[in-house]
């Protein structure tokens, strides 16, 4: 990997370089899928799957109200021939047995003709885009890319949910602040009416997923419920533990890199004279025991956008570095994460020590535009938010998802989501 670095910085100061095709679907490196946000080629960048002009907005759809997009670049820089299909999924997200004409109504092999090159960039690369095909059923999908036709030649795998709200929540439901300051949890209490779906067995046949700020890594799955009312066909979740309910965190931090020549808010500086630029973020420091303080950021979220010539295909891919003071934490890895690497905590968000700095740094390739971000750990002693703290006056967002297990189609059905913000304002 350093004698790649190497020569992308010699070379860049010349002329655009594009990223070398890493494709490893060999017998030797498979590329294996998984029904996860990941992408399985390091020149394909900047994924994202949202509703059609609201960018890193849930990918979560009405049936019959279709408006799903997927979009991402390639920085090999010469067009190439994608393919996409679809995968059924269960409630927590292994593979159905469900079969495409169960819920397609097309043969599942969809082709990206939707492309756009880059112009003038550091890097070159194109752009790719396409609106994804209405489904028949409820519940939970993922999508995956694929090159020239050949299936086990995967570059991306994304997640979308299709929810057919046929359960009602009671009072929406809605987050409870703690009961007294030290609580740094969020209790989410919601009540699940069922009337309207015959449910015979609400334990076996009911499954509850929920998440905070769009993030994997630590959805809660299969939550039980704490009352079940059979005559008012209702089931109840309040829970009093801390096992049933989310650290509340703390805001995210942020950067604005949507210039390169006037860049915004916490970029300490840019060194222009590589191509692609070196970003450098103004040095970290640890939040944990700091006084909270509330401003508005996008829940781990990014926004593509481009100041410098307020055009897309003119925007720049850049080195990013992030650094953090702190001293060495033993048997401690951390990582720099947020919807820029759909929260995977791998090798490239993972941070190196720094003796000379006192600092763990990272740097990553990503596109021009508006961040959020934070520091979390990994480790059997170290909290995850060893870094950033948590506040319970932090501002966050939450999903529902209810699943049904019908008898036919034998599959999780998404039958009930709704959406509850945790406000301070």
């Amino acid at each position: 990997m350093k004698y790649v670095y190497i020569i992308l910085v010699v070379v860049g100061v010349m002329a655009c370089v594009p990223l070398t095709q890493s494709s490893t679907n060999s017998d030797g490196n498979p590329k294996d899928l998984q029904l996860i946000d990941q992408t399985y080629e390091p020149q394909i960048r900047t994924v994202q799957l949202s509703p059609v002009g609201i960018p890193m907005q849930p990918a979560v759809t009405a049936l019959g109200q279709w408006n799903l997009l997927l979009t991402f670049d390639d920085l090999k820089g010469d067009r190439d021939n994608y393919l996409a299909k679809i995968i059924h999924c269960n409630f927590d997200w292994s593979k159905s047995s469900l079969q495409d004409l169960d819920f397609l109504t097309d043969y599942n092999e969809f082709p990206i003709n939707n492309f756009e090159p880059s112009v003038n960039t550091h890097i070159p690369y194109v752009h790719y885009w396409y609106n994804l095909p209405a489904v028949k059923l409820p519940g939970n999908y993922v999508l995956v890319v694929y090159r020239s036709g050949n299936e086990d030649d995967i570059v991306l795998s994304r997640r979308f949910m299709v929810f057919d709200n046929k359960v009602t929540f009671k009072r929406e439901g809605n987050l409870v602040g703690p009961s007294n300051m030290a609580d740094l949890n969020q209790q989410i209490n919601f009540t699940i009416n069922h009337s309207n779906l015959y449910i015979t067995n609400p334990l076996l046949d009911v499954h509850v997923n929920m998440r905070q700020n769009q993030r994997w890594d630590n959805m809660a799955v299969d939550m039980r419920p704490s009352f079940i009312r059979d005559i008012e066909k209702e089931l109840d979740y309040r829970y009093f533990d801390d096992a049933n309910m989310f650290k509340a965190g703390n805001e995210f931090r942020f950067f604005d890199l949507r210039s390169l020549y006037s860049p915004g808010r916490y970029v300490n500086r840019v060194n222009k004279n590589v191509k692609p630029f070196e970003v450098y973020i103004d040095r970290d420091r640890s939040r944990n025991g700091s006084p909270y303080s509330i401003y508005v950021d996008q829940n781990g979220g990014y926004t593509i956008d481009n100041y410098d010539y307020r055009q897309l295909p003119f925007t720049n891919y850049a080195y990013v570095n992030f650094s953090l003071y702190s001293p060495v934490l033993k048997n401690t890895d951390v990582f720099v994460t947020g919807a820029f690497n759909s929260w995977n905590m791998d090798r490239e968000s993972q941070m190196r020590y720094d003796s000379a700095q006192q600092s763990y740094t990272a740097r990553v390739l990503l596109k021009q535009g508006l961040y959020d971000y934070q520091y979390v750990t990994k480790s059997k002693t170290v909290p995850p938010y060893y870094f950033e703290g948590t506040n319970f006056q932090t501002e966050n967002f939450y999903e529902v998802f209810v699943y049904y297990r019908a008898l036919r189609p034998n599959a999780d059905l998404l039958v009930g989501y709704v959406r509850l913000e945790k406000s301070t304002r």
